[in-house]
């Protein structure tokens, strides 16, 4: 396991952009206008996930659902080591803008999507605006706060992760049933146009010109790298077995490419050397497995609710807004234990509640009703508020300012790469599964997650399909219990008596 000793050697370049509002009230906006630009980001994984049924019910294409959420936390996680060199060639503002543009456009365009496959390549565009919009709030926040207020601060971030999956799911489930799938994909065109309003006119930013290396090829790597894996886990039941060989094997090879490639390469988009630091290592994992457990659950939970079970959109939104609910209250209760005791135990303690809602869920039937579902959702949502809290402060505090950027970066981007992963696999095992029990069945799903197609099918049938759904989500459940498992093992590597309070700030 590295280390967590001396910092590894790394570039000391003065910061090129510099944000300084005038005063409070300037600041408090600017703050203001990043937890809205993080919330607006944020919530698109959450809300799209109660819209998924009804959409799939629309436009068709069950086999192909996962893509909607894989394809968006894809893009974004390849995007955001490009958009961090971006913002110290032009500053945060210029990317910021660029980013949420294109995240507004591409907004629009979801909306209009007239099949699954336009849909999924709109939402690609929408996970590359996204990768700019998250990182250069945090960023922003950064460069505004000293490090006293950072840890408050951070505090509100997590809580909006927490509010946006509150709030995503039952605002999705409100605007299906009074309008269209399509408005859960406009709601957020408000608050992005305020949010650019609002940096545009409150944030100050000094930008210093100066050469600096953009890794274009690293992030091309990257991108045909996980794409080509993840290709292989939503679509190996459909691909056959040479084509998944050779799909997965491309993949595989590209990673090792991006590998030598990041060695030799003068300023590369992923550091390596942060790696060498053991708190980075702990932090980046288990942020990547927890979001794995996460994505996992949220995207297919509302599918168990409404297809197994029977229910309305609005049922499965709110047992969705459970997680949501205890992961904001969580992530404030675990910033308060980790500076009274440690690291370690916070973050074992979120594990054990993943570990614990995954089983709740795995005990699951169509018969229990969508309260032990409800429970199981908010178990997890409270191990997520303990874990990611725990990991990025513990991340952030453990190198100094010049190297901080990357090492937030390099978390974040395991985290997303871990929510796709999430997403990508628990939708390969429902697929495969559904494949498996009754090949001929696929295509009924699409009916029997939509109301009016359901009202169609036999009772016999419809009994059939059911049991199909909820023995498939109970494998993909499976995947998810793996990586709470995981989670809580990464979380007992933290340094046993480490906490905020014992690391002294590094610049």
């Amino acid at each position: 396991m590295p280390d967590d000793g001396p910092d590894p050697p790394g570039p000391a370049a003065a910061p090129l952009s510099v944000a300084e509002p005038v005063d409070t009230t300037g600041r408090t906006l600017v703050l203001a206008a990043c937890l809205m630009a993080t919330f607006m980001a944020a919530v698109e994984s959450s809300i799209v996930a109660t819209a998924i049924p009804t959409l799939v019910g629309d436009l068709g294409g069950f086999s192909l659902f996962s893509w909607v959420f894989t394809i968006y936390l894809l893009t974004q996680a390849v995007s955001i080591p490009v958009y961090g060199r971006l913002a110290d060639l032009y500053g945060r503002k210029r990317v910021f803008f660029a980013g949420a543009g294109l995240f507004l456009v591409s907004s629009t365009l979801c909306g209009l999507a007239w099949s699954m496959i336009p849909l999924i390549c709109f939402r690609a565009l929408q996970g590359f605006g996204a990768g700019a919009v998250q990182p250069m709030a945090t960023t922003i926040l950064g460069d505004i706060y000293t490090p006293t207020e950072r840890a408050k601060v951070q505090g509100l971030v997590s809580s909006v992760f927490g509010v946006s999956a509150v709030v995503g799911p039952s605002l999705g489930a409100f605007l299906i049933e009074h309008w269209s799938w399509s408005v859960v994909f406009w709601v957020n065109i408000p608050i992005g146009l305020a949010a650019i309003a609002m940096i545009a006119v409150f944030l100050r930013e000094d930008v210093t010109p100066r050469r600096h290396a953009i890794d274009w090829l690293g992030s091309l790597l990257l991108l045909v790298a996980v794409s080509l894996l993840m290709l292989a886990l939503v679509q190996g039941g459909t691909l056959g077995r040479p084509l998944l060989a050779a799909v997965a094997t491309a993949g595989v090879a590209t990673l090792i490419v991006l590998y030598l490639h990041e060695r030799s390469t003068a300023e590369p988009m992923l550091p390596l050397e942060l790696w060498r630091n053991r708190i980075i290592v702990v932090g980046s994992l288990g942020n990547g497995t927890a979001g794995a457990v996460m994505m996992g659950i949220a995207a297919f939970l509302p599918t168990y609710v409404q297809g197994a079970m029977g229910r309305t959109p609005l049922a499965g939104g709110l047992v969705l807004g459970a997680m949501s609910v205890s992961w904001a209250l969580f992530s404030l209760i675990g910033g308060r234990i980790m500076v009274r005791t440690s690291y370690r135990l916070v973050a074992t303690l979120g594990g054990v509640a993943l570990v614990s809602g995954c089983v709740i869920l795995l005990l699951l039937t169509p018969a229990q009703g969508p309260m032990w579902a409800a429970t199981g959702s908010f178990i997890i949502g409270a191990g997520m508020g303990f874990c990611s809290t725990t990991f990025i402060v513990s991340v952030q505090a453990s190198v100094p300012w010049r190297q901080r950027g990357a090492a937030t970066s390099s978390t974040m981007f395991l985290r997303f790469v871990g929510q796709s992963t999430g997403a990508a696999g628990c939708g390969a095992v429902l697929n495969a599964t559904i494949l498996y029990l009754d090949p001929a069945a696929a295509g009924q799903v699409n009916r029997l997650l939509d109301p009016a197609g359901r009202a169609t099918l036999t009772p016999e049938l419809v009994a059939h399909l059911t049991d199909i759904v909820a023995r498939s989500l109970h494998n993909a459940y499976l995947l998810a219990f793996a990586f709470a498992a995981a989670t809580l093992l990464i979380a007992s590597r933290l340094p046993a008596r480490l906490s905020p309070a014992q690391q002294t700030l590094r610049r």
